[in-house]
């Protein structure tokens, strides 16, 4: 096995569903595992997720269709949401493998029923998504009514779920949200007016599972939440989480160098002082972003050292100072030891970005253990 490794810890992840259960009472919960599950692996958290039995999840969520796949090839059961409206190359895959499609446009429609046609099908579920003011994707919530009250009259299409999307839950100023939330539920209750059935509403991502229950509706989406992290530092911590995943590798090589030698490529870190450093078997191409250059942290043996140099495609390095290390030693670069800590937030912190990105940017060159 390479030196270089993540550990996802299964029993920390299903801590947190079953803690997202607890603050959302008997809500159903669609879990979110798009993106190989943030990084995690889809199948080993899918099947974790799975083993939980009653509580396990009602609805998963994916990106796209072939993420959807993998799902039924897991025989997994539930219904599977595709957030990405259905496209003409993939349309028949939403019938051959009982998926349901997020549908916000006429030509949405006409593409699913000529694929319905070609699989000799009479009817499909699907899900509608309203744009109340994220203007990604969906119907815009003024035109919402009209759109969803044709919809429910043709006898092909089957109203499974009504949703929308929160730009803003995550921050600590919910007014944005709460326009949002205002706007979606103008069209819901247009749409109870007429009697038109949505199936399922739903809103609520992780920043509104923490701190939006007026927003749980029927159900909810559990993300980030999920795999131990907040969406954001402005939310609260109203769930109690804890991080899934860790990255370690080893301490590779031990050298030393003297006043004014430089580091990797660029010289962008020139010594001050004669000092022992080390190399470690992980790059850009593992995920470890080349804008931590002179700015990563490790911890080894419980100490804290600080990154030196360029990241590079398969290594970085480390001034260990005084400190003369071996060759084989265990690296933290996610993770805690006794008394610190180094979380995607630190990473994210750094780079100007989120945790999300951390996460998905760990590449399949990492290979994954999974703990119970």
């Amino acid at each position: 096995m390479r030196s270089t490794f993540a550990v996802v810890n299964l029993k920390q992840l299903k801590k947190n569903f079953l803690n997202i259960r607890k603050k959302t009472l008997n809500k159903k919960i669609l879990a979110v595992v798009k993106a190989d599950a943030y990084g995690h692996g889809a199948k080993e958290i899918i099947l974790a997720l799975n083993s939980l039995g009653k509580n396990k999840p009602d609805y998963y969520g994916v990106a796209f269709v072939q993420e959807a796949i993998q799902l039924r090839e897991l025989n997994i059961t539930q219904p599977v949401l595709v957030f990405s409206p259905p496209e003409k190359n993939d349309s028949e895959l939403f019938f051959k493998y009982n998926l349901l499609p997020t549908v916000f446009e006429a030509g949405h429609l006409q593409v699913l029923k000529r694929a319905g046609g070609k699989m000799n099908r009479k009817k499909i579920k699907l899900h509608v998504k309203i744009n109340t003011g994220m203007n990604r994707l969906g119907v815009h919530y003024s035109d919402a009514f009209d759109f969803i009250k044709k919809l429910s009259a043709n006898p092909f299409f089957e109203i499974d779920g009504v949703y929308t999307h929160f730009a803003t839950a995550d921050k600590k100023n919910k007014q944005f949200a709460n326009v949002q939330l205002k706007r979606f539920n103008g069209v819901l209750a247009q749409l109870k007016s007429e009697g038109i059935k949505t199936g399922l509403i739903h809103a609520a991502n992780s920043g509104a599972i923490l701190d939006m229950p007026e927003s749980y509706f029927d159900m909810v989406r559990a993300g980030i939440l999920m795999y131990g992290y907040y969406p954001s530092l402005e939310t609260s911590e109203s769930v109690k989480v804890k991080p899934v995943l860790s990255l370690y590798s080893t301490v590779s090589t031990v050298g030393e160098i003297y006043p004014s030698d430089s580091v990797s490529y660029g010289r962008k870190f020139i010594s001050t002082c004669k000092t022992n450093i080390i190399s470690v078997p992980i790059g850009y191409a593992d995920g470890y972003n080349r804008n931590l250059s002179n700015k990563g942290k490790c911890i080894i043996k419980d100490k804290v050292y600080k990154q030196i140099g360029t990241v590079t495609m398969d290594r970085i390095m480390f001034n260990t100072g005084d400190d003369k290390l071996q060759p084989g030693g265990k690296v933290i670069l996610i993770g805690q030891s006794k008394s610190n800590e180094i979380s995607a937030w630190d990473l994210a912190k750094t780079l100007n970005t989120i945790p999300y990105e951390i996460l998905c940017n760990i590449s399949k060159r990492v290979q994954r253990l999974y703990i119970n």
